[in-house]
């Protein structure tokens, strides 16, 4: 098959559009004309793991050489391009190891743009160049003079700048630590933030001017993510609510390389419960957020087979600390909870759970947070209602 033309190309970029608007994932028809005017097959390597953004699709391999119909269709489709495994080590197109950089799935990128609501001439800073694909959609919104992009990988901020200027935009690239932000550009009217936080960075603040904003995926425990949207206060204050669901590739210095391990099984203690834990992990993001408020620092794994499920709890930073787990067989009156260690985390989780529950079960979107210098509060329905200082 012979490369589509330009005709071609913005075709399947409008069949695209139509597929997010459809679903809710694209509102603001200046980033469908982005959509069709930065096009995303100059920021997609030749060979490379496409992942749709869906839980229940698997991801396959796509390569122009063998299948150009099949590579044209996974670019413009919403699916993730994984350009990067295992920080360089692992060949991306393989669908191996850790994803570590990609071409974010298009229903993933425009809702958290229109949560970031530039408007023409800001000064925009984003924290992950990866592709490039978003750093063009920026410079193609705001003016590239206005755009500042870091990327930590040089491999990965190499490929960026080359697959950019294929694009004709020209922002300011960085090959960098992004949590330090760039201070000699600043002060930002917006900051995008294009991999998962735990602990948000006091240079993002300091540097981003008051009534600014700053969008990011918070994931303060598990694979468990919300879009967050933070308003600068002052220097080292801003507010912030959450908007949905966002599960990202960790920043590389807050990844967590704690893997499960039951240790000390034989001074663990069992019980039952009646509580399914299904229950708990498919709650509301309000209840996920009720959790790390009343149980902060617990790492979730959940395993679902058909034969049973399981959810797995341990303390974050600690492969030493205390764990739980909670397994569920089909049919079964009760489900057995083992655990060890100081802090009993199926009991701390699913009180949180219940908890949430006896107070109507909110939304996630009605919780907010609170960023300061002298610590973070996760609150319930107003800054200076119920709240809950996090570690």
């Amino acid at each position: 098959m012979s490369p589509p033309d330009t005709a071609d190309v913005q075709a399947m970029a409008g069949r695209l559009a139509d597929d997010l608007r459809g679903r809710g994932l694209l509102g603001d028809e200046r980033w469908a004309r982005a959509l069709a005017e930065v096009p995303r097959d100059l920021f997609a390597p030749m060979s490379a793991w496409a992942k749709p953004d869906r839980w229940n699709e698997t991801g396959y391999p796509i390569d122009i050489a063998t299948d150009s119909a099949a590579w044209w269709e996974a670019v413009y489709s919403d699916a993730a391009i994984i350009i990067q495994s295992d920080d360089g080590d692992t060949d991306p197109a393989a669908g191996k190891g850790q994803s570590s950089s990609s071409v974010s799935a298009p229903g993933v990128v425009f809702p958290f743009l229109e949560l970031l609501a530039p408007h023409k001439g800001d000064r925009i800073l984003e924290i992950g160049t990866g592709s490039g694909w978003t750093a063009s959609l920026l410079s193609w919104w705001a003016g590239a003079d206005n755009v500042t992009s870091i990327e930590v990988d040089p491999a990965v901020a190499a490929g960026a700048a080359a697959n950019i200027e294929a694009a004709g935009f020209t922002p300011h690239l960085v090959v960098g630590d992004g949590l330090k932000g760039c201070p000699e550009r600043a002060p930002f009217d917006r900051v995008h933030v294009t991999a998962g936080v735990a602990d948000i960075p006091a240079a993002w603040i300091e540097q981003t001017r008051p009534g600014g904003v700053i969008v990011l995926p918070w994931q303060p425990g598990g694979a468990t993510g919300h879009k967050l949207r933070l308003t600068v206060i002052d220097d080292s204050t801003a507010v912030g609510s959450f908007h949905g669901r966002a599960n990202y590739m960790m920043v590389r210095s807050q990844r967590s390389d704690h893997v499960w391990n039951s240790h000390h099984s034989e001074d663990a203690e069992t019980s039952a419960t009646r509580l399914h834990p299904r229950t708990v992990v498919t709650a509301d993001l309000g209840a996920h957020l009720a959790g790390v408020a009343l149980a902060p620092g617990v790492d979730w794994l959940v395993i679902s087979e058909p034969d049973g499920y399981s959810l797995l709890l341990q303390e974050m930073g600690n492969p030493e600390g205390s764990w739980a787990a909670c397994d569920a067989v089909p049919g079964a009156d009760d489900f057995q909870v083992t655990q060890y260690g100081s802090r009993r985390l199926w009991d701390e989780v699913a009180d949180a759970y219940l908890k949430w529950v006896s107070w109507g079960s909110p939304s996630a979107d009605r919780f907010g947070l609170t960023v300061e210098a002298k610590g973070n509060r996760l609150w319930l329905n107003r800054p200076d209602g119920m709240w809950w200082p996090l570690p």
